[in-house]
C-alpha cells in the first residue's frame, strides 16, 4: 500500500488550480471532513482527520477519522461494524476540507446515539427560532447499548 505524499503549501495557483495534495490542517493539527451516503447524497456526519487518519483513509478506502472527544485516531466502524467504504474523496478549493461520498456496512447508520445521520434533528429558524428542536429521522437504526456495551460515548459536556 503506497503511502500518499503531502506536498508543501507553494502557491495559491498550486493549491487552487493544481494537481497536487497540500491539504491545510487548522492550528490542532485538525482538517474537517464532510461525510455523505454516495448513493443517495444525504449528510451523515461531520469528523475530524489528521494527518495519519487522512493517509489511512486514502490508503485503505475505509474512513478514518481523528476523535477529538477520545484525543486518538478512530476507524469508523470498527467496533459496531458500520464502517464507511470511500466511494469517493474531493477537497476543497483551497484544501483545508474534505468530502468524503461513502457506503456504510450493516444498518447504514453513521451516528453513534444510533440514527442514521448525525444530523438528526432540525433547528428551526426565522419565526420558529428558539422552538424546540424537530427529529429528522422517526427511529434508530440501532440500539447504542446492544452495539457498544458498556463503551462510554464519545459525547463530552
Amino acid at each position: 500500500m503506497t503511502q500518499p505524499d503531502f506536498h508543501t503549501r507553494r502557491s495559491v495557483a498550486q493549491v487552487e488550480e493544481g494537481t497536487q495534495l497540500a491539504p491545510k490542517f487548522d492550528r490542532d493539527g485538525l482538517l474537517p471532513c464532510i461525510t455523505t451516503d454516495a448513493q443517495s447524497g444525504e449528510l451523515l456526519m461531520l469528523g475530524w482527520m489528521d494527518a495519519d487518519a487522512l493517509r489511512r483513509t486514502l490508503c485503505t478506502g475505509e474512513a478514518h477519522y481523528f476523535s477529538r472527544a477520545r484525543g486518538c485516531l478512530w476507524h469508523k466502524g470498527a467496533s459496531s461494524g458500520l464502517v464507511q467504504q470511500v466511494v469517493e474523496a474531493r477537497i476543497d478549493d483551497d484544501q483545508d476540507a474534505l468530502w468524503l461520498r461513502v457506503r456504510v456496512a450493516g444498518s447504514g447508520a453513521s451516528c453513534h446515539v444510533g440514527y442514521r445521520s448525525c444530523f438528526y434533528r432540525a433547528v428551526p429558524l426565522r419565526a420558529e427560532a428558539g422552538a424546540p428542536l424537530v427529529f429528522t429521522e422517526s427511529r434508530k437504526t440501532f440500539e447504542p447499548q446492544e452495539v457498544y456495551g458498556d463503551a462510554p460515548t464519545p459525547t463530552r459536556l
